[in-house]
């Protein structure tokens, strides 16, 4: 019975770490390269550079895609992970048309495809196609990121999305008429963010002809997300390599008890945001929390182990104007329940008592004399 017990608690810890086990490979880099122009017919040619780490594709994965309403649109608005692309235009740009052209030059360098269900930027970027629901809250996040009053336009009748984009003057640079929304008082550009022309397609003012009339609901971004757990890396030129190290202690503990996450960011770069991710108990990857590098680019982070089960965990950083951003590599942390130690506890004390019982009947059995035949007269 003790040993067959034994048995079987080994069996289901083996079952509970392959269920969760995740692939522990190298995590990658997704690299996207924009052609941008000073403006609409410039001259100036750039190479806008934009990485994205595994980790914030994983965490954008993990999120929920479902839309209960239109409302919900906003939601897919992430202004935070794609500042860096807008702080790049900046570099650039001086005027807000001009910003809002350079967005649409890089939305219109995505591939068109119908997508179901619908994704975040992140996303978009990485798998490089979207439909126009998803290319609008690209180029929305960007323009916000920026600064920008922007809103989302939604034509139900037409099954179609763009923008609308609260511009400082009426644009220049529109072919024809200029079109607009007026919502609020404030009236809001159209710009349409499909076509696969980036040098001469759609600009902020213009507007496809079945949509000059069509009836159309303005989405304000106050539901729009506030925070993300990292950022995308944007640069003119190549960006360095980095690269960051991972090591957990103990790896093993029981549930309530605290381990010690640490790690360095190769550069030794100080002041750099470091994000603790972590995955389990048919939990997708989320944020436990974020750390800052010392002066060495060290960095430590301790984690109180509330829940028991198995956990994998991992660090990310997005990167800066010179580096890209790196993920570490996946480590494993085993959380066991008090009522599994106790368990163990019993059964071990069982096992124990079961061997010394059967050592010591063994011993008796052996002091114990054998009968001898009577001894015959000879």
């Amino acid at each position: 019975m003790t040993t067959r017990t034994t048995k079987t608690l080994l069996i289901i810890t083996v079952l509970l770490v392959l269920a969760y086990l995740p692939t522990l490979g190298l995590s990658a880099n997704y690299s996207q390269d924009y052609q941008l122009l000073d403006k609409p017919n410039g001259s100036t040619h750039y190479r806008l550079n934009v990485t994205v780490q595994q980790s914030l594709y994983d965490y954008y994965l993990g999120k929920t895609h479902t839309l209960d309403s239109s409302n919900d649109f906003a939601k897919f608005v992430t202004p935070y992970a794609l500042k860096p692309i807008a702080d790049r235009l900046w570099e650039i740009y001086t005027d807000d048309e001009d910003f809002v052209n350079g967005v649409l030059m890089i939305v219109h360098q995505i591939s068109y495809q119908v997508t179901v269900p619908p994704k975040y930027p992140v996303e978009t970027l990485v798998e490089d196609k979207g439909d126009c629901d998803l290319l609008s809250y690209v180029a929305a996040s960007i323009i916000n990121a920026g600064g920008i009053d922007i809103v989302l336009l939604y034509y139900e009748s037409q099954s179609h999305m763009n923008i609308g984009v609260n511009l400082s003057h009426t644009p220049h640079y529109a072919r024809g008429q200029a079109y607009y929304v007026t919502y609020n008082n404030i009236n809001y550009y159209m710009a349409e963010c499909t076509g696969d022309n980036w040098q001469t397609g759609w600009r902020v003012g213009e507007s496809p002809n079945d949509l000059k009339q069509a009836p159309v609901q303005v989405i304000t971004l106050e539901n729009s997300e506030q925070w993300s757990a990292g950022q995308v890396s944007a640069s003119y030129k190549t960006l360095k390599a980095s690269t960051l190290s991972l090591a957990i202690s103990p790896t093993y503990l029981i549930q309530e008890g605290t381990v010690t996450i640490s790690g360095q960011l190769a550069p030794a770069l100080q002041g750099k945001t470091v994000i603790i991710y972590g995955e389990g108990n048919s939990v997708v990857w989320t944020v436990l929390g974020t750390v800052t590098t010392d002066s060495n680019g060290r960095f430590t982070y301790v984690l109180s182990a509330d829940n028991a089960g198995v956990c994998f965990i991992r660090a990310s950083w997005f990167g800066d104007e010179d580096y890209a951003g790196a993920d570490s590599s996946i480590q494993t942390l085993t959380v066991l329940s008090t009522f599994f130690v106790l368990l163990l506890a019993v059964t071990l004390v069982l096992v124990c008592v079961g061997i010394a019982v059967f050592f010591t009947s063994r011993h008796a059995v052996q002091q114990i004399e054998e009968p001898q035949p009577p001894e015959i007269p000879v």
